[in-house]
Order: C-alpha cells, then sequence, then structure tokens
C-alpha cells in the first residue's frame, strides 16, 4: 500500500508542476502582447484618480470606461498623425535638397571656421566630405543603401506596433470597467501565496508608478511646451513638432537635449548663431531645473523612495523592458525597498523585546 503522507507530497508536487506548466504556457501565447498589457496597466493607474471621479459624478462604470478609453487612444494618436501630416507636407523639400546635396554638394557655411577650437578641423572636413559633390553621392549611395536593407523590416514592425496599440486600448477599457473586481482577486491570490503584506507591498508599487508617470510625462510635455514656445520666437519651422519630440524624449530623463542640441544645430546652419546660443541657455535652465528640482520633489512628495532609487529604476527598467520600463523599473525598486524596509525593521517577540528582522 501507498503511504498516505507519500501520496499528499506527489499531489503537491503535481500541483505545483501543473500550475507552473499552465502559467509557462500562457506566457508563451501571450508573449507578443505583454508591451500592450504592460501599458494598459500603467495607463490605468496612472489615470484612476479620473475613473474615480466619474464615478463620484455618476457616470456608470462602462461609460467611465469608455470616454476614458477614448480619450487616452485620442492623445496617443492624436500627435502620431500631427507628425505624420507634418512630415508629409516636408517630403517634396526632402527630396529636393537630396537631389541637390547628390549634384552640388552642401557648402560649408561660413560659421563652421569661426566656431572655436574645432572650426580649423571641421571646416575641411566638412568640405571634403559634404561639400564635394562626387563624396556626396558616394555618402547618398551608402545611406541610401542602408536604408533599404532596414526598410524591409518597416511595415512588419508598423502592423506590429498597431496590434500592440489595440491590445492596450482594449485592455485598458476592461481594466477601467472591471478594475476593483481585478484588483480584489489578485490581492485575494497574493494573500493566499505571499501572505497579508502581499497588498502593502502592491499599494507601494501603485503610488510610485502614479508619481513616476506624474514625475515624466508631466514634466516632460511641459518642457516640450516651454521650449516649443522658444522655438517659435526663434524662427525654427514648425515649432509644434519640435515641441512635441522634445517632450517625447523628455519623458526620459536627460533625453530632451537630443532634440535642443539638433535645434540649435539647425540654427546654426541659417546663420542664426545668436538664436542658437539662446535656444541652448534656455533650454539648459529649462532641463536644469526639470530634473534636478521639479522632478524630484513630485515624485518625492507621493511615495517614499528616494530619488536616486526611482532614477536608477528608470534607467534600468529602460534597459529590460524598453518604453514600458520606465514605470515599472520604478515600481520594481519601490517594492524591493519596501521589503528591504520590512525586513530591519524593529519587531517585538512574543517576550516583548525588540528583535531587528526575524
Amino acid at each position: 500500500m501507498i503511504d498516505p503522507g507519500t501520496t499528499s507530497s506527489l499531489q503537491l508536487i503535481g500541483r505545483f508542476l501543473f500550475v507552473a506548466a499552465v502559467a509557462l504556457a500562457t506566457l508563451w501565447i501571450l508573449r507578443h502582447f505583454v508591451p500592450g498589457l504592460a501599458w494598459a496597466s500603467v495607463l490605468a493607474i496612472a489615470t484612476w484618480p479620473l475613473r474615480e471621479r466619474l464615478l463620484h459624478q455618476g457616470m456608470a462604470p462602462t461609460w467611465a470606461a469608455v470616454t476614458l478609453t477614448l480619450i487616452t487612444g485620442l492623445v496617443i494618436i492624436v500627435p502620431l498623425i500631427v507628425a505624420a501630416i507634418g512630415a508629409a507636407r516636408e517630403v517634396d523639400l526632402v527630396i529636393e535638397w537630396v537631389h541637390e546635396f547628390k549634384h552640388t554638394g552642401l557648402g560649408t557655411p561660413g560659421w563652421v571656421y569661426q566656431l572655436p577650437l574645432i572650426g580649423g578641423y571641421l571646416g575641411p572636413w566638412w568640405q571634403d566630405h559634404l561639400g564635394d559633390p562626387q563624396a556626396a553621392k558616394e555618402l547618398l549611395e551608402r545611406l541610401e543603401a542602408l536604408g533599404l536593407a532596414q526598410s524591409s523590416g518597416v511595415g512588419r514592425q508598423l502592423v506590429a506596433r498597431a496590434i500592440i496599440l489595440g491590445v492596450t486600448l482594449l485592455t485598458l477599457f476592461f481594466l477601467y470597467r472591471d478594475g476593483p473586481h481585478v484588483v480584489e482577486q489578485m490581492g485575494t491570490v497574493s494573500d493566499r501565496l505571499l501572505g497579508f503584506g502581499a497588498r502593502k507591498l502592491a499599494a507601494e508599487a501603485i503610488s510610485t508608478i502614479r508619481a513616476t508617470v506624474n514625475g515624466l510625462v508631466l514634466v516632460g510635455l511641459a518642457e516640450g511646451a516651454l521650449l516649443g514656445i522658444a522655438y517659435a520666437l526663434a524662427g525654427l519651422r514648425h515649432p509644434l513638432l519640435l515641441g512635441l519630440a522634445t517632450g517625447i524624449f523628455a519623458i526620459i530623463p536627460f533625453g530632451a537635449p537630443v532634440v535642443l542640441v539638433g535645434a540649435s544645430i539647425v540654427l546654426l546652419a541659417q546663420a542664426h548663431v545668436g538664436g542658437a546660443i539662446a535656444i541652448l541657455l534656455f533650454g539648459a535652465i529649462v532641463i536644469f531645473a526639470a530634473d534636478h528640482f521639479v522632478r524630484p520633489a513630485i515624485i518625492g512628495m507621493s511615495t517614499r523612495v528616494p530619488f536616486l532609487w526611482i532614477l536608477l529604476g528608470i534607467f534600468g527598467g529602460l534597459e529590460a523592458f524598453g518604453l514600458v520600463g520606465l514605470f515599472i523599473g520604478p515600481a520594481i525598486m519601490a517594492v524591493a525597498l519596501a521589503m528591504w524596509r520590512e525586513a530591519v525593521a524593529p519587531r517585538e517577540n512574543e517576550s516583548g523585546k525588540l528583535n531587528v528582522g526575524r
């Protein structure tokens, strides 16, 4: 006869293996949709107060979900449409510029030779590689070959991104509608698996995600708005698109200078040296204030996680998970820090004495 204890152990092992197999199979099936699910979760957490406000005003959960999903979709899609229209308007100018560059080269601007320290080296290099028509033609041919080699997967990538966007919005609708039930079920499962402290860790992660969204997205868009006004005053073409690009890059800490420096180079190429210097100085002040004062203050007011810890989570999450890692990374770091604080916090044992940890 089989020992009942052995049978119980075998059943426990069998259940564990079965659950693990089902979990792995589920992840494998959903592997291409995980980014969409992650984005939907981040967006739902960040905008959940808006849902609560709509419900407080008497709107039904389904209609609140429809409204917020439509607004989120418009916020994501409309800037893409505006950027596409702006790019389409510039196609003819780009083609004309490429044709001229291919046959006549790009003459060296006078200000290049006047640059301190590097002007004497940059001027001859520009003339040899960009000013000479033959060198310009060879450069364009290499770029065209590289573009053709990489363009084969562009259509496939666009379709994949569109599918992820659709999954994100569809999941976001159901999260808005059924979010409380999902949260309660997840809390029940986490209590059974990890104990009652799991809800506290989840709350820490949620507050960190919301604070990170406010600190990165809202501050980044504010940077883009301010610098977009500066671009317009400096006389740059399409300041709205440049401001939008600056805001998007500014979501990543220290990313806004990429667009800022590019705009300054354009002004230099147009011989607007004063405008280029003014844009650089103003942009540097805005970016420095946002990254060193505004963001730490916003994030620090909403979470107990030090800003350095958040910053490490942002960059580490970006490297590990892509753009959605900007928000997932800090949440993971917040959970890790909360677990550390729980482990080292003084606790009272059964005899009434204090112990550190357990």
